[in-house]
Formats: C-alpha cells, structure tokens, sequence
C-alpha cells in the first residue's frame, strides 16, 4: 500500500512514521518536515521498516528543468561553476504565509534549493544568508532574503527572492544563469532553456553561439511524475530520485539558511 500524505508540515513526521511502521510506502508533500530532527526521525524510520519514503518535489518532473539538467550532465556547457537564481513576487497571500517568521526560505525556497541540487547534481556545503522585512512589505516576518551557498565541487549557488516585490516578477520557477568553464545557461521566465558558448578564444569580449534547447513535453509532470516513480519501486525497485535521503539535503539548505541569517555568519550546512 502507498500513503500519500498531503497534511500540514507540522503534522508529517508522526503521519509518515506511523504509516511506515504500518508497512505503508510514503509520498509526502514538501517541506519534508517541520524541522532537521524530525525529517531525521523519518529516515531512520524508513530504514528500520524497509520501506519507501520520497518527498514529491513537483518541479523536478518539469520539462524545462528536465532539459537543464540533461544539457549540464552532458557537459555542454563544461563543468558548472556558478549557479544563480532570482525568485521575485508580491504574492498577497492572505493567511498563515504573511504571519510566518520566515515565509520566503520556509514555504517557497526549498523549491528552488532543490533545483539547484537536482539540475547541476552539486549538494550543499556551507551557506551564508541574510533574511530581512523590507519597507513597505505587508508580512509580518522576513520576506526578502539573499544566500550564497557553497556547493560541492567547487559550485556558488546564489539566490535572491522576495514574496514583496511589487512589479514585474520572475516566473514561480525563478529566472536562472548558470555558469560553466565552457558557456553559459539561461532559463528564464519559463521559456525555452538557451546555452551560449564563445566561438573563439583569446578576445576580450568573445562572440558567442546561442544554441536553443526546446524543452519537450514531459508525459508525466509534477505530483503524476512523482507518482509514477514511487509506482516503479514498487514494480522494479527503481529507487525515486527524491527519496527522503536525498530530499533531507534541500532541506538542510532551508534551515542553515534561517540559521545563518539568525547568527549573521556563515553556516556549515553539514554539521546540523
């Protein structure tokens, strides 16, 4: 039997660990959990019971992000560098969200944290972050935040977003730039991924070559995608890729984040 678990993150901890110890697999939705301790809790829980526990982070199983990630493990624009994304809303919500202490990192970020991972395959090393409230924001806490995340293999991965940003605003994917030692990625706005490498070497300023990466319609995209790769464990033993030991890592970034903006200095985020 498969339990899918659509409660509050507050309550996925106890859902999950009893559906577990039941001898139930479990998809649950995002965040993992409401804190380190319990998504830890939840991973010792599946691995004493032997069954699956997968988070379902809707944006992996999206075609853009899909083609991004398969261009850079390709090589096409050599080993990535530097990972950048802008997230910028004025999202008036309503509710629970304007009263959180830290609404941007807790409830949206943990998407765009887990996209770096899942399409430049670099995971979390250290993160400095600065959360704030700016003037004029209709939300109690910090709403605005800037981080720069050391990755593995040398990787910056810098995010800037905002849920009070009033104006033209990215796309809820956010707009990236990747940077490799051989060209660069862009996706934004939810077009069409584009890479552009230098068409010659030793010039100041070289031309470039945009090649256009189409991003084709997946069959199964968000909760369907993540559906059919908890179906194939089952069937196959296909591991998902967004089990829960890897999912706990986007979620480490999530709270070193809040860590490192509450403590105003750099946070190693694998010593939490």
């Amino acid at each position: 039997d498969i339990v899918v678990d659509l409660t509050v993150p507050e309550a996925h901890c106890e859902v999950t660990c009893r559906s577990l110890r039941a001898g139930c697999h479990v998809i649950g939705e995002k965040p993992m959990a409401s804190s380190l301790a319990e998504a830890r809790r939840m991973v010792r829980t599946a691995e004493k019971t032997g069954n699956m526990y997968m988070v379902s982070q809707s944006r992996r199983w999206d075609a853009a992000h899909d083609v991004v990630q398969k261009s850079i493990a390709r090589g096409k624009i050599g080993q990535v560098t530097t990972v950048n994304c802008d997230f910028f809303m004025g999202c008036h919500f309503g509710g629970f969200r304007e009263e959180m202490p830290s609404p941007l990192i807790l409830d949206m970020a943990i998407h765009h944290f887990d996209l770096a991972r899942f399409m430049t395959g670099a995971d979390p090393v250290a993160v400095y972050a600065h959360e704030f409230n700016p003037k004029g924001s209709w939300y109690a806490g910090d709403v605005s935040a800037s981080c720069i995340f050391e990755m593995t293999d040398g990787v910056v991965f810098t995010y800037r977003g905002s849920w009070c940003a009033d104006g033209p605003g990215t796309s809820w994917n956010g707009d990236w730039r990747i940077l490799g030692d051989g060209g660069t990625l862009i996706y934004e706005r939810d077009e069409d991924p584009s890479i552009h490498v230098p068409k010659a070497k030793m010039q100041f300023s070289r031309e470039l070559r945009t090649v256009k990466t189409p991003a084709r319609r997946l069959k199964y995209r968000g909760m369907r995608g993540a559906m059919r790769e908890m179906l194939a464990y089952v069937r196959k033993g296909v591991v998902p890729q967004s089990e829960c030991h890897d999912n706990i890592k986007s979620l480490a970034m999530v709270f070193a984040a809040i860590e490192s903006s509450k403590k105003g200095r750099r946070v190693n985020v694998r010593a939490l």
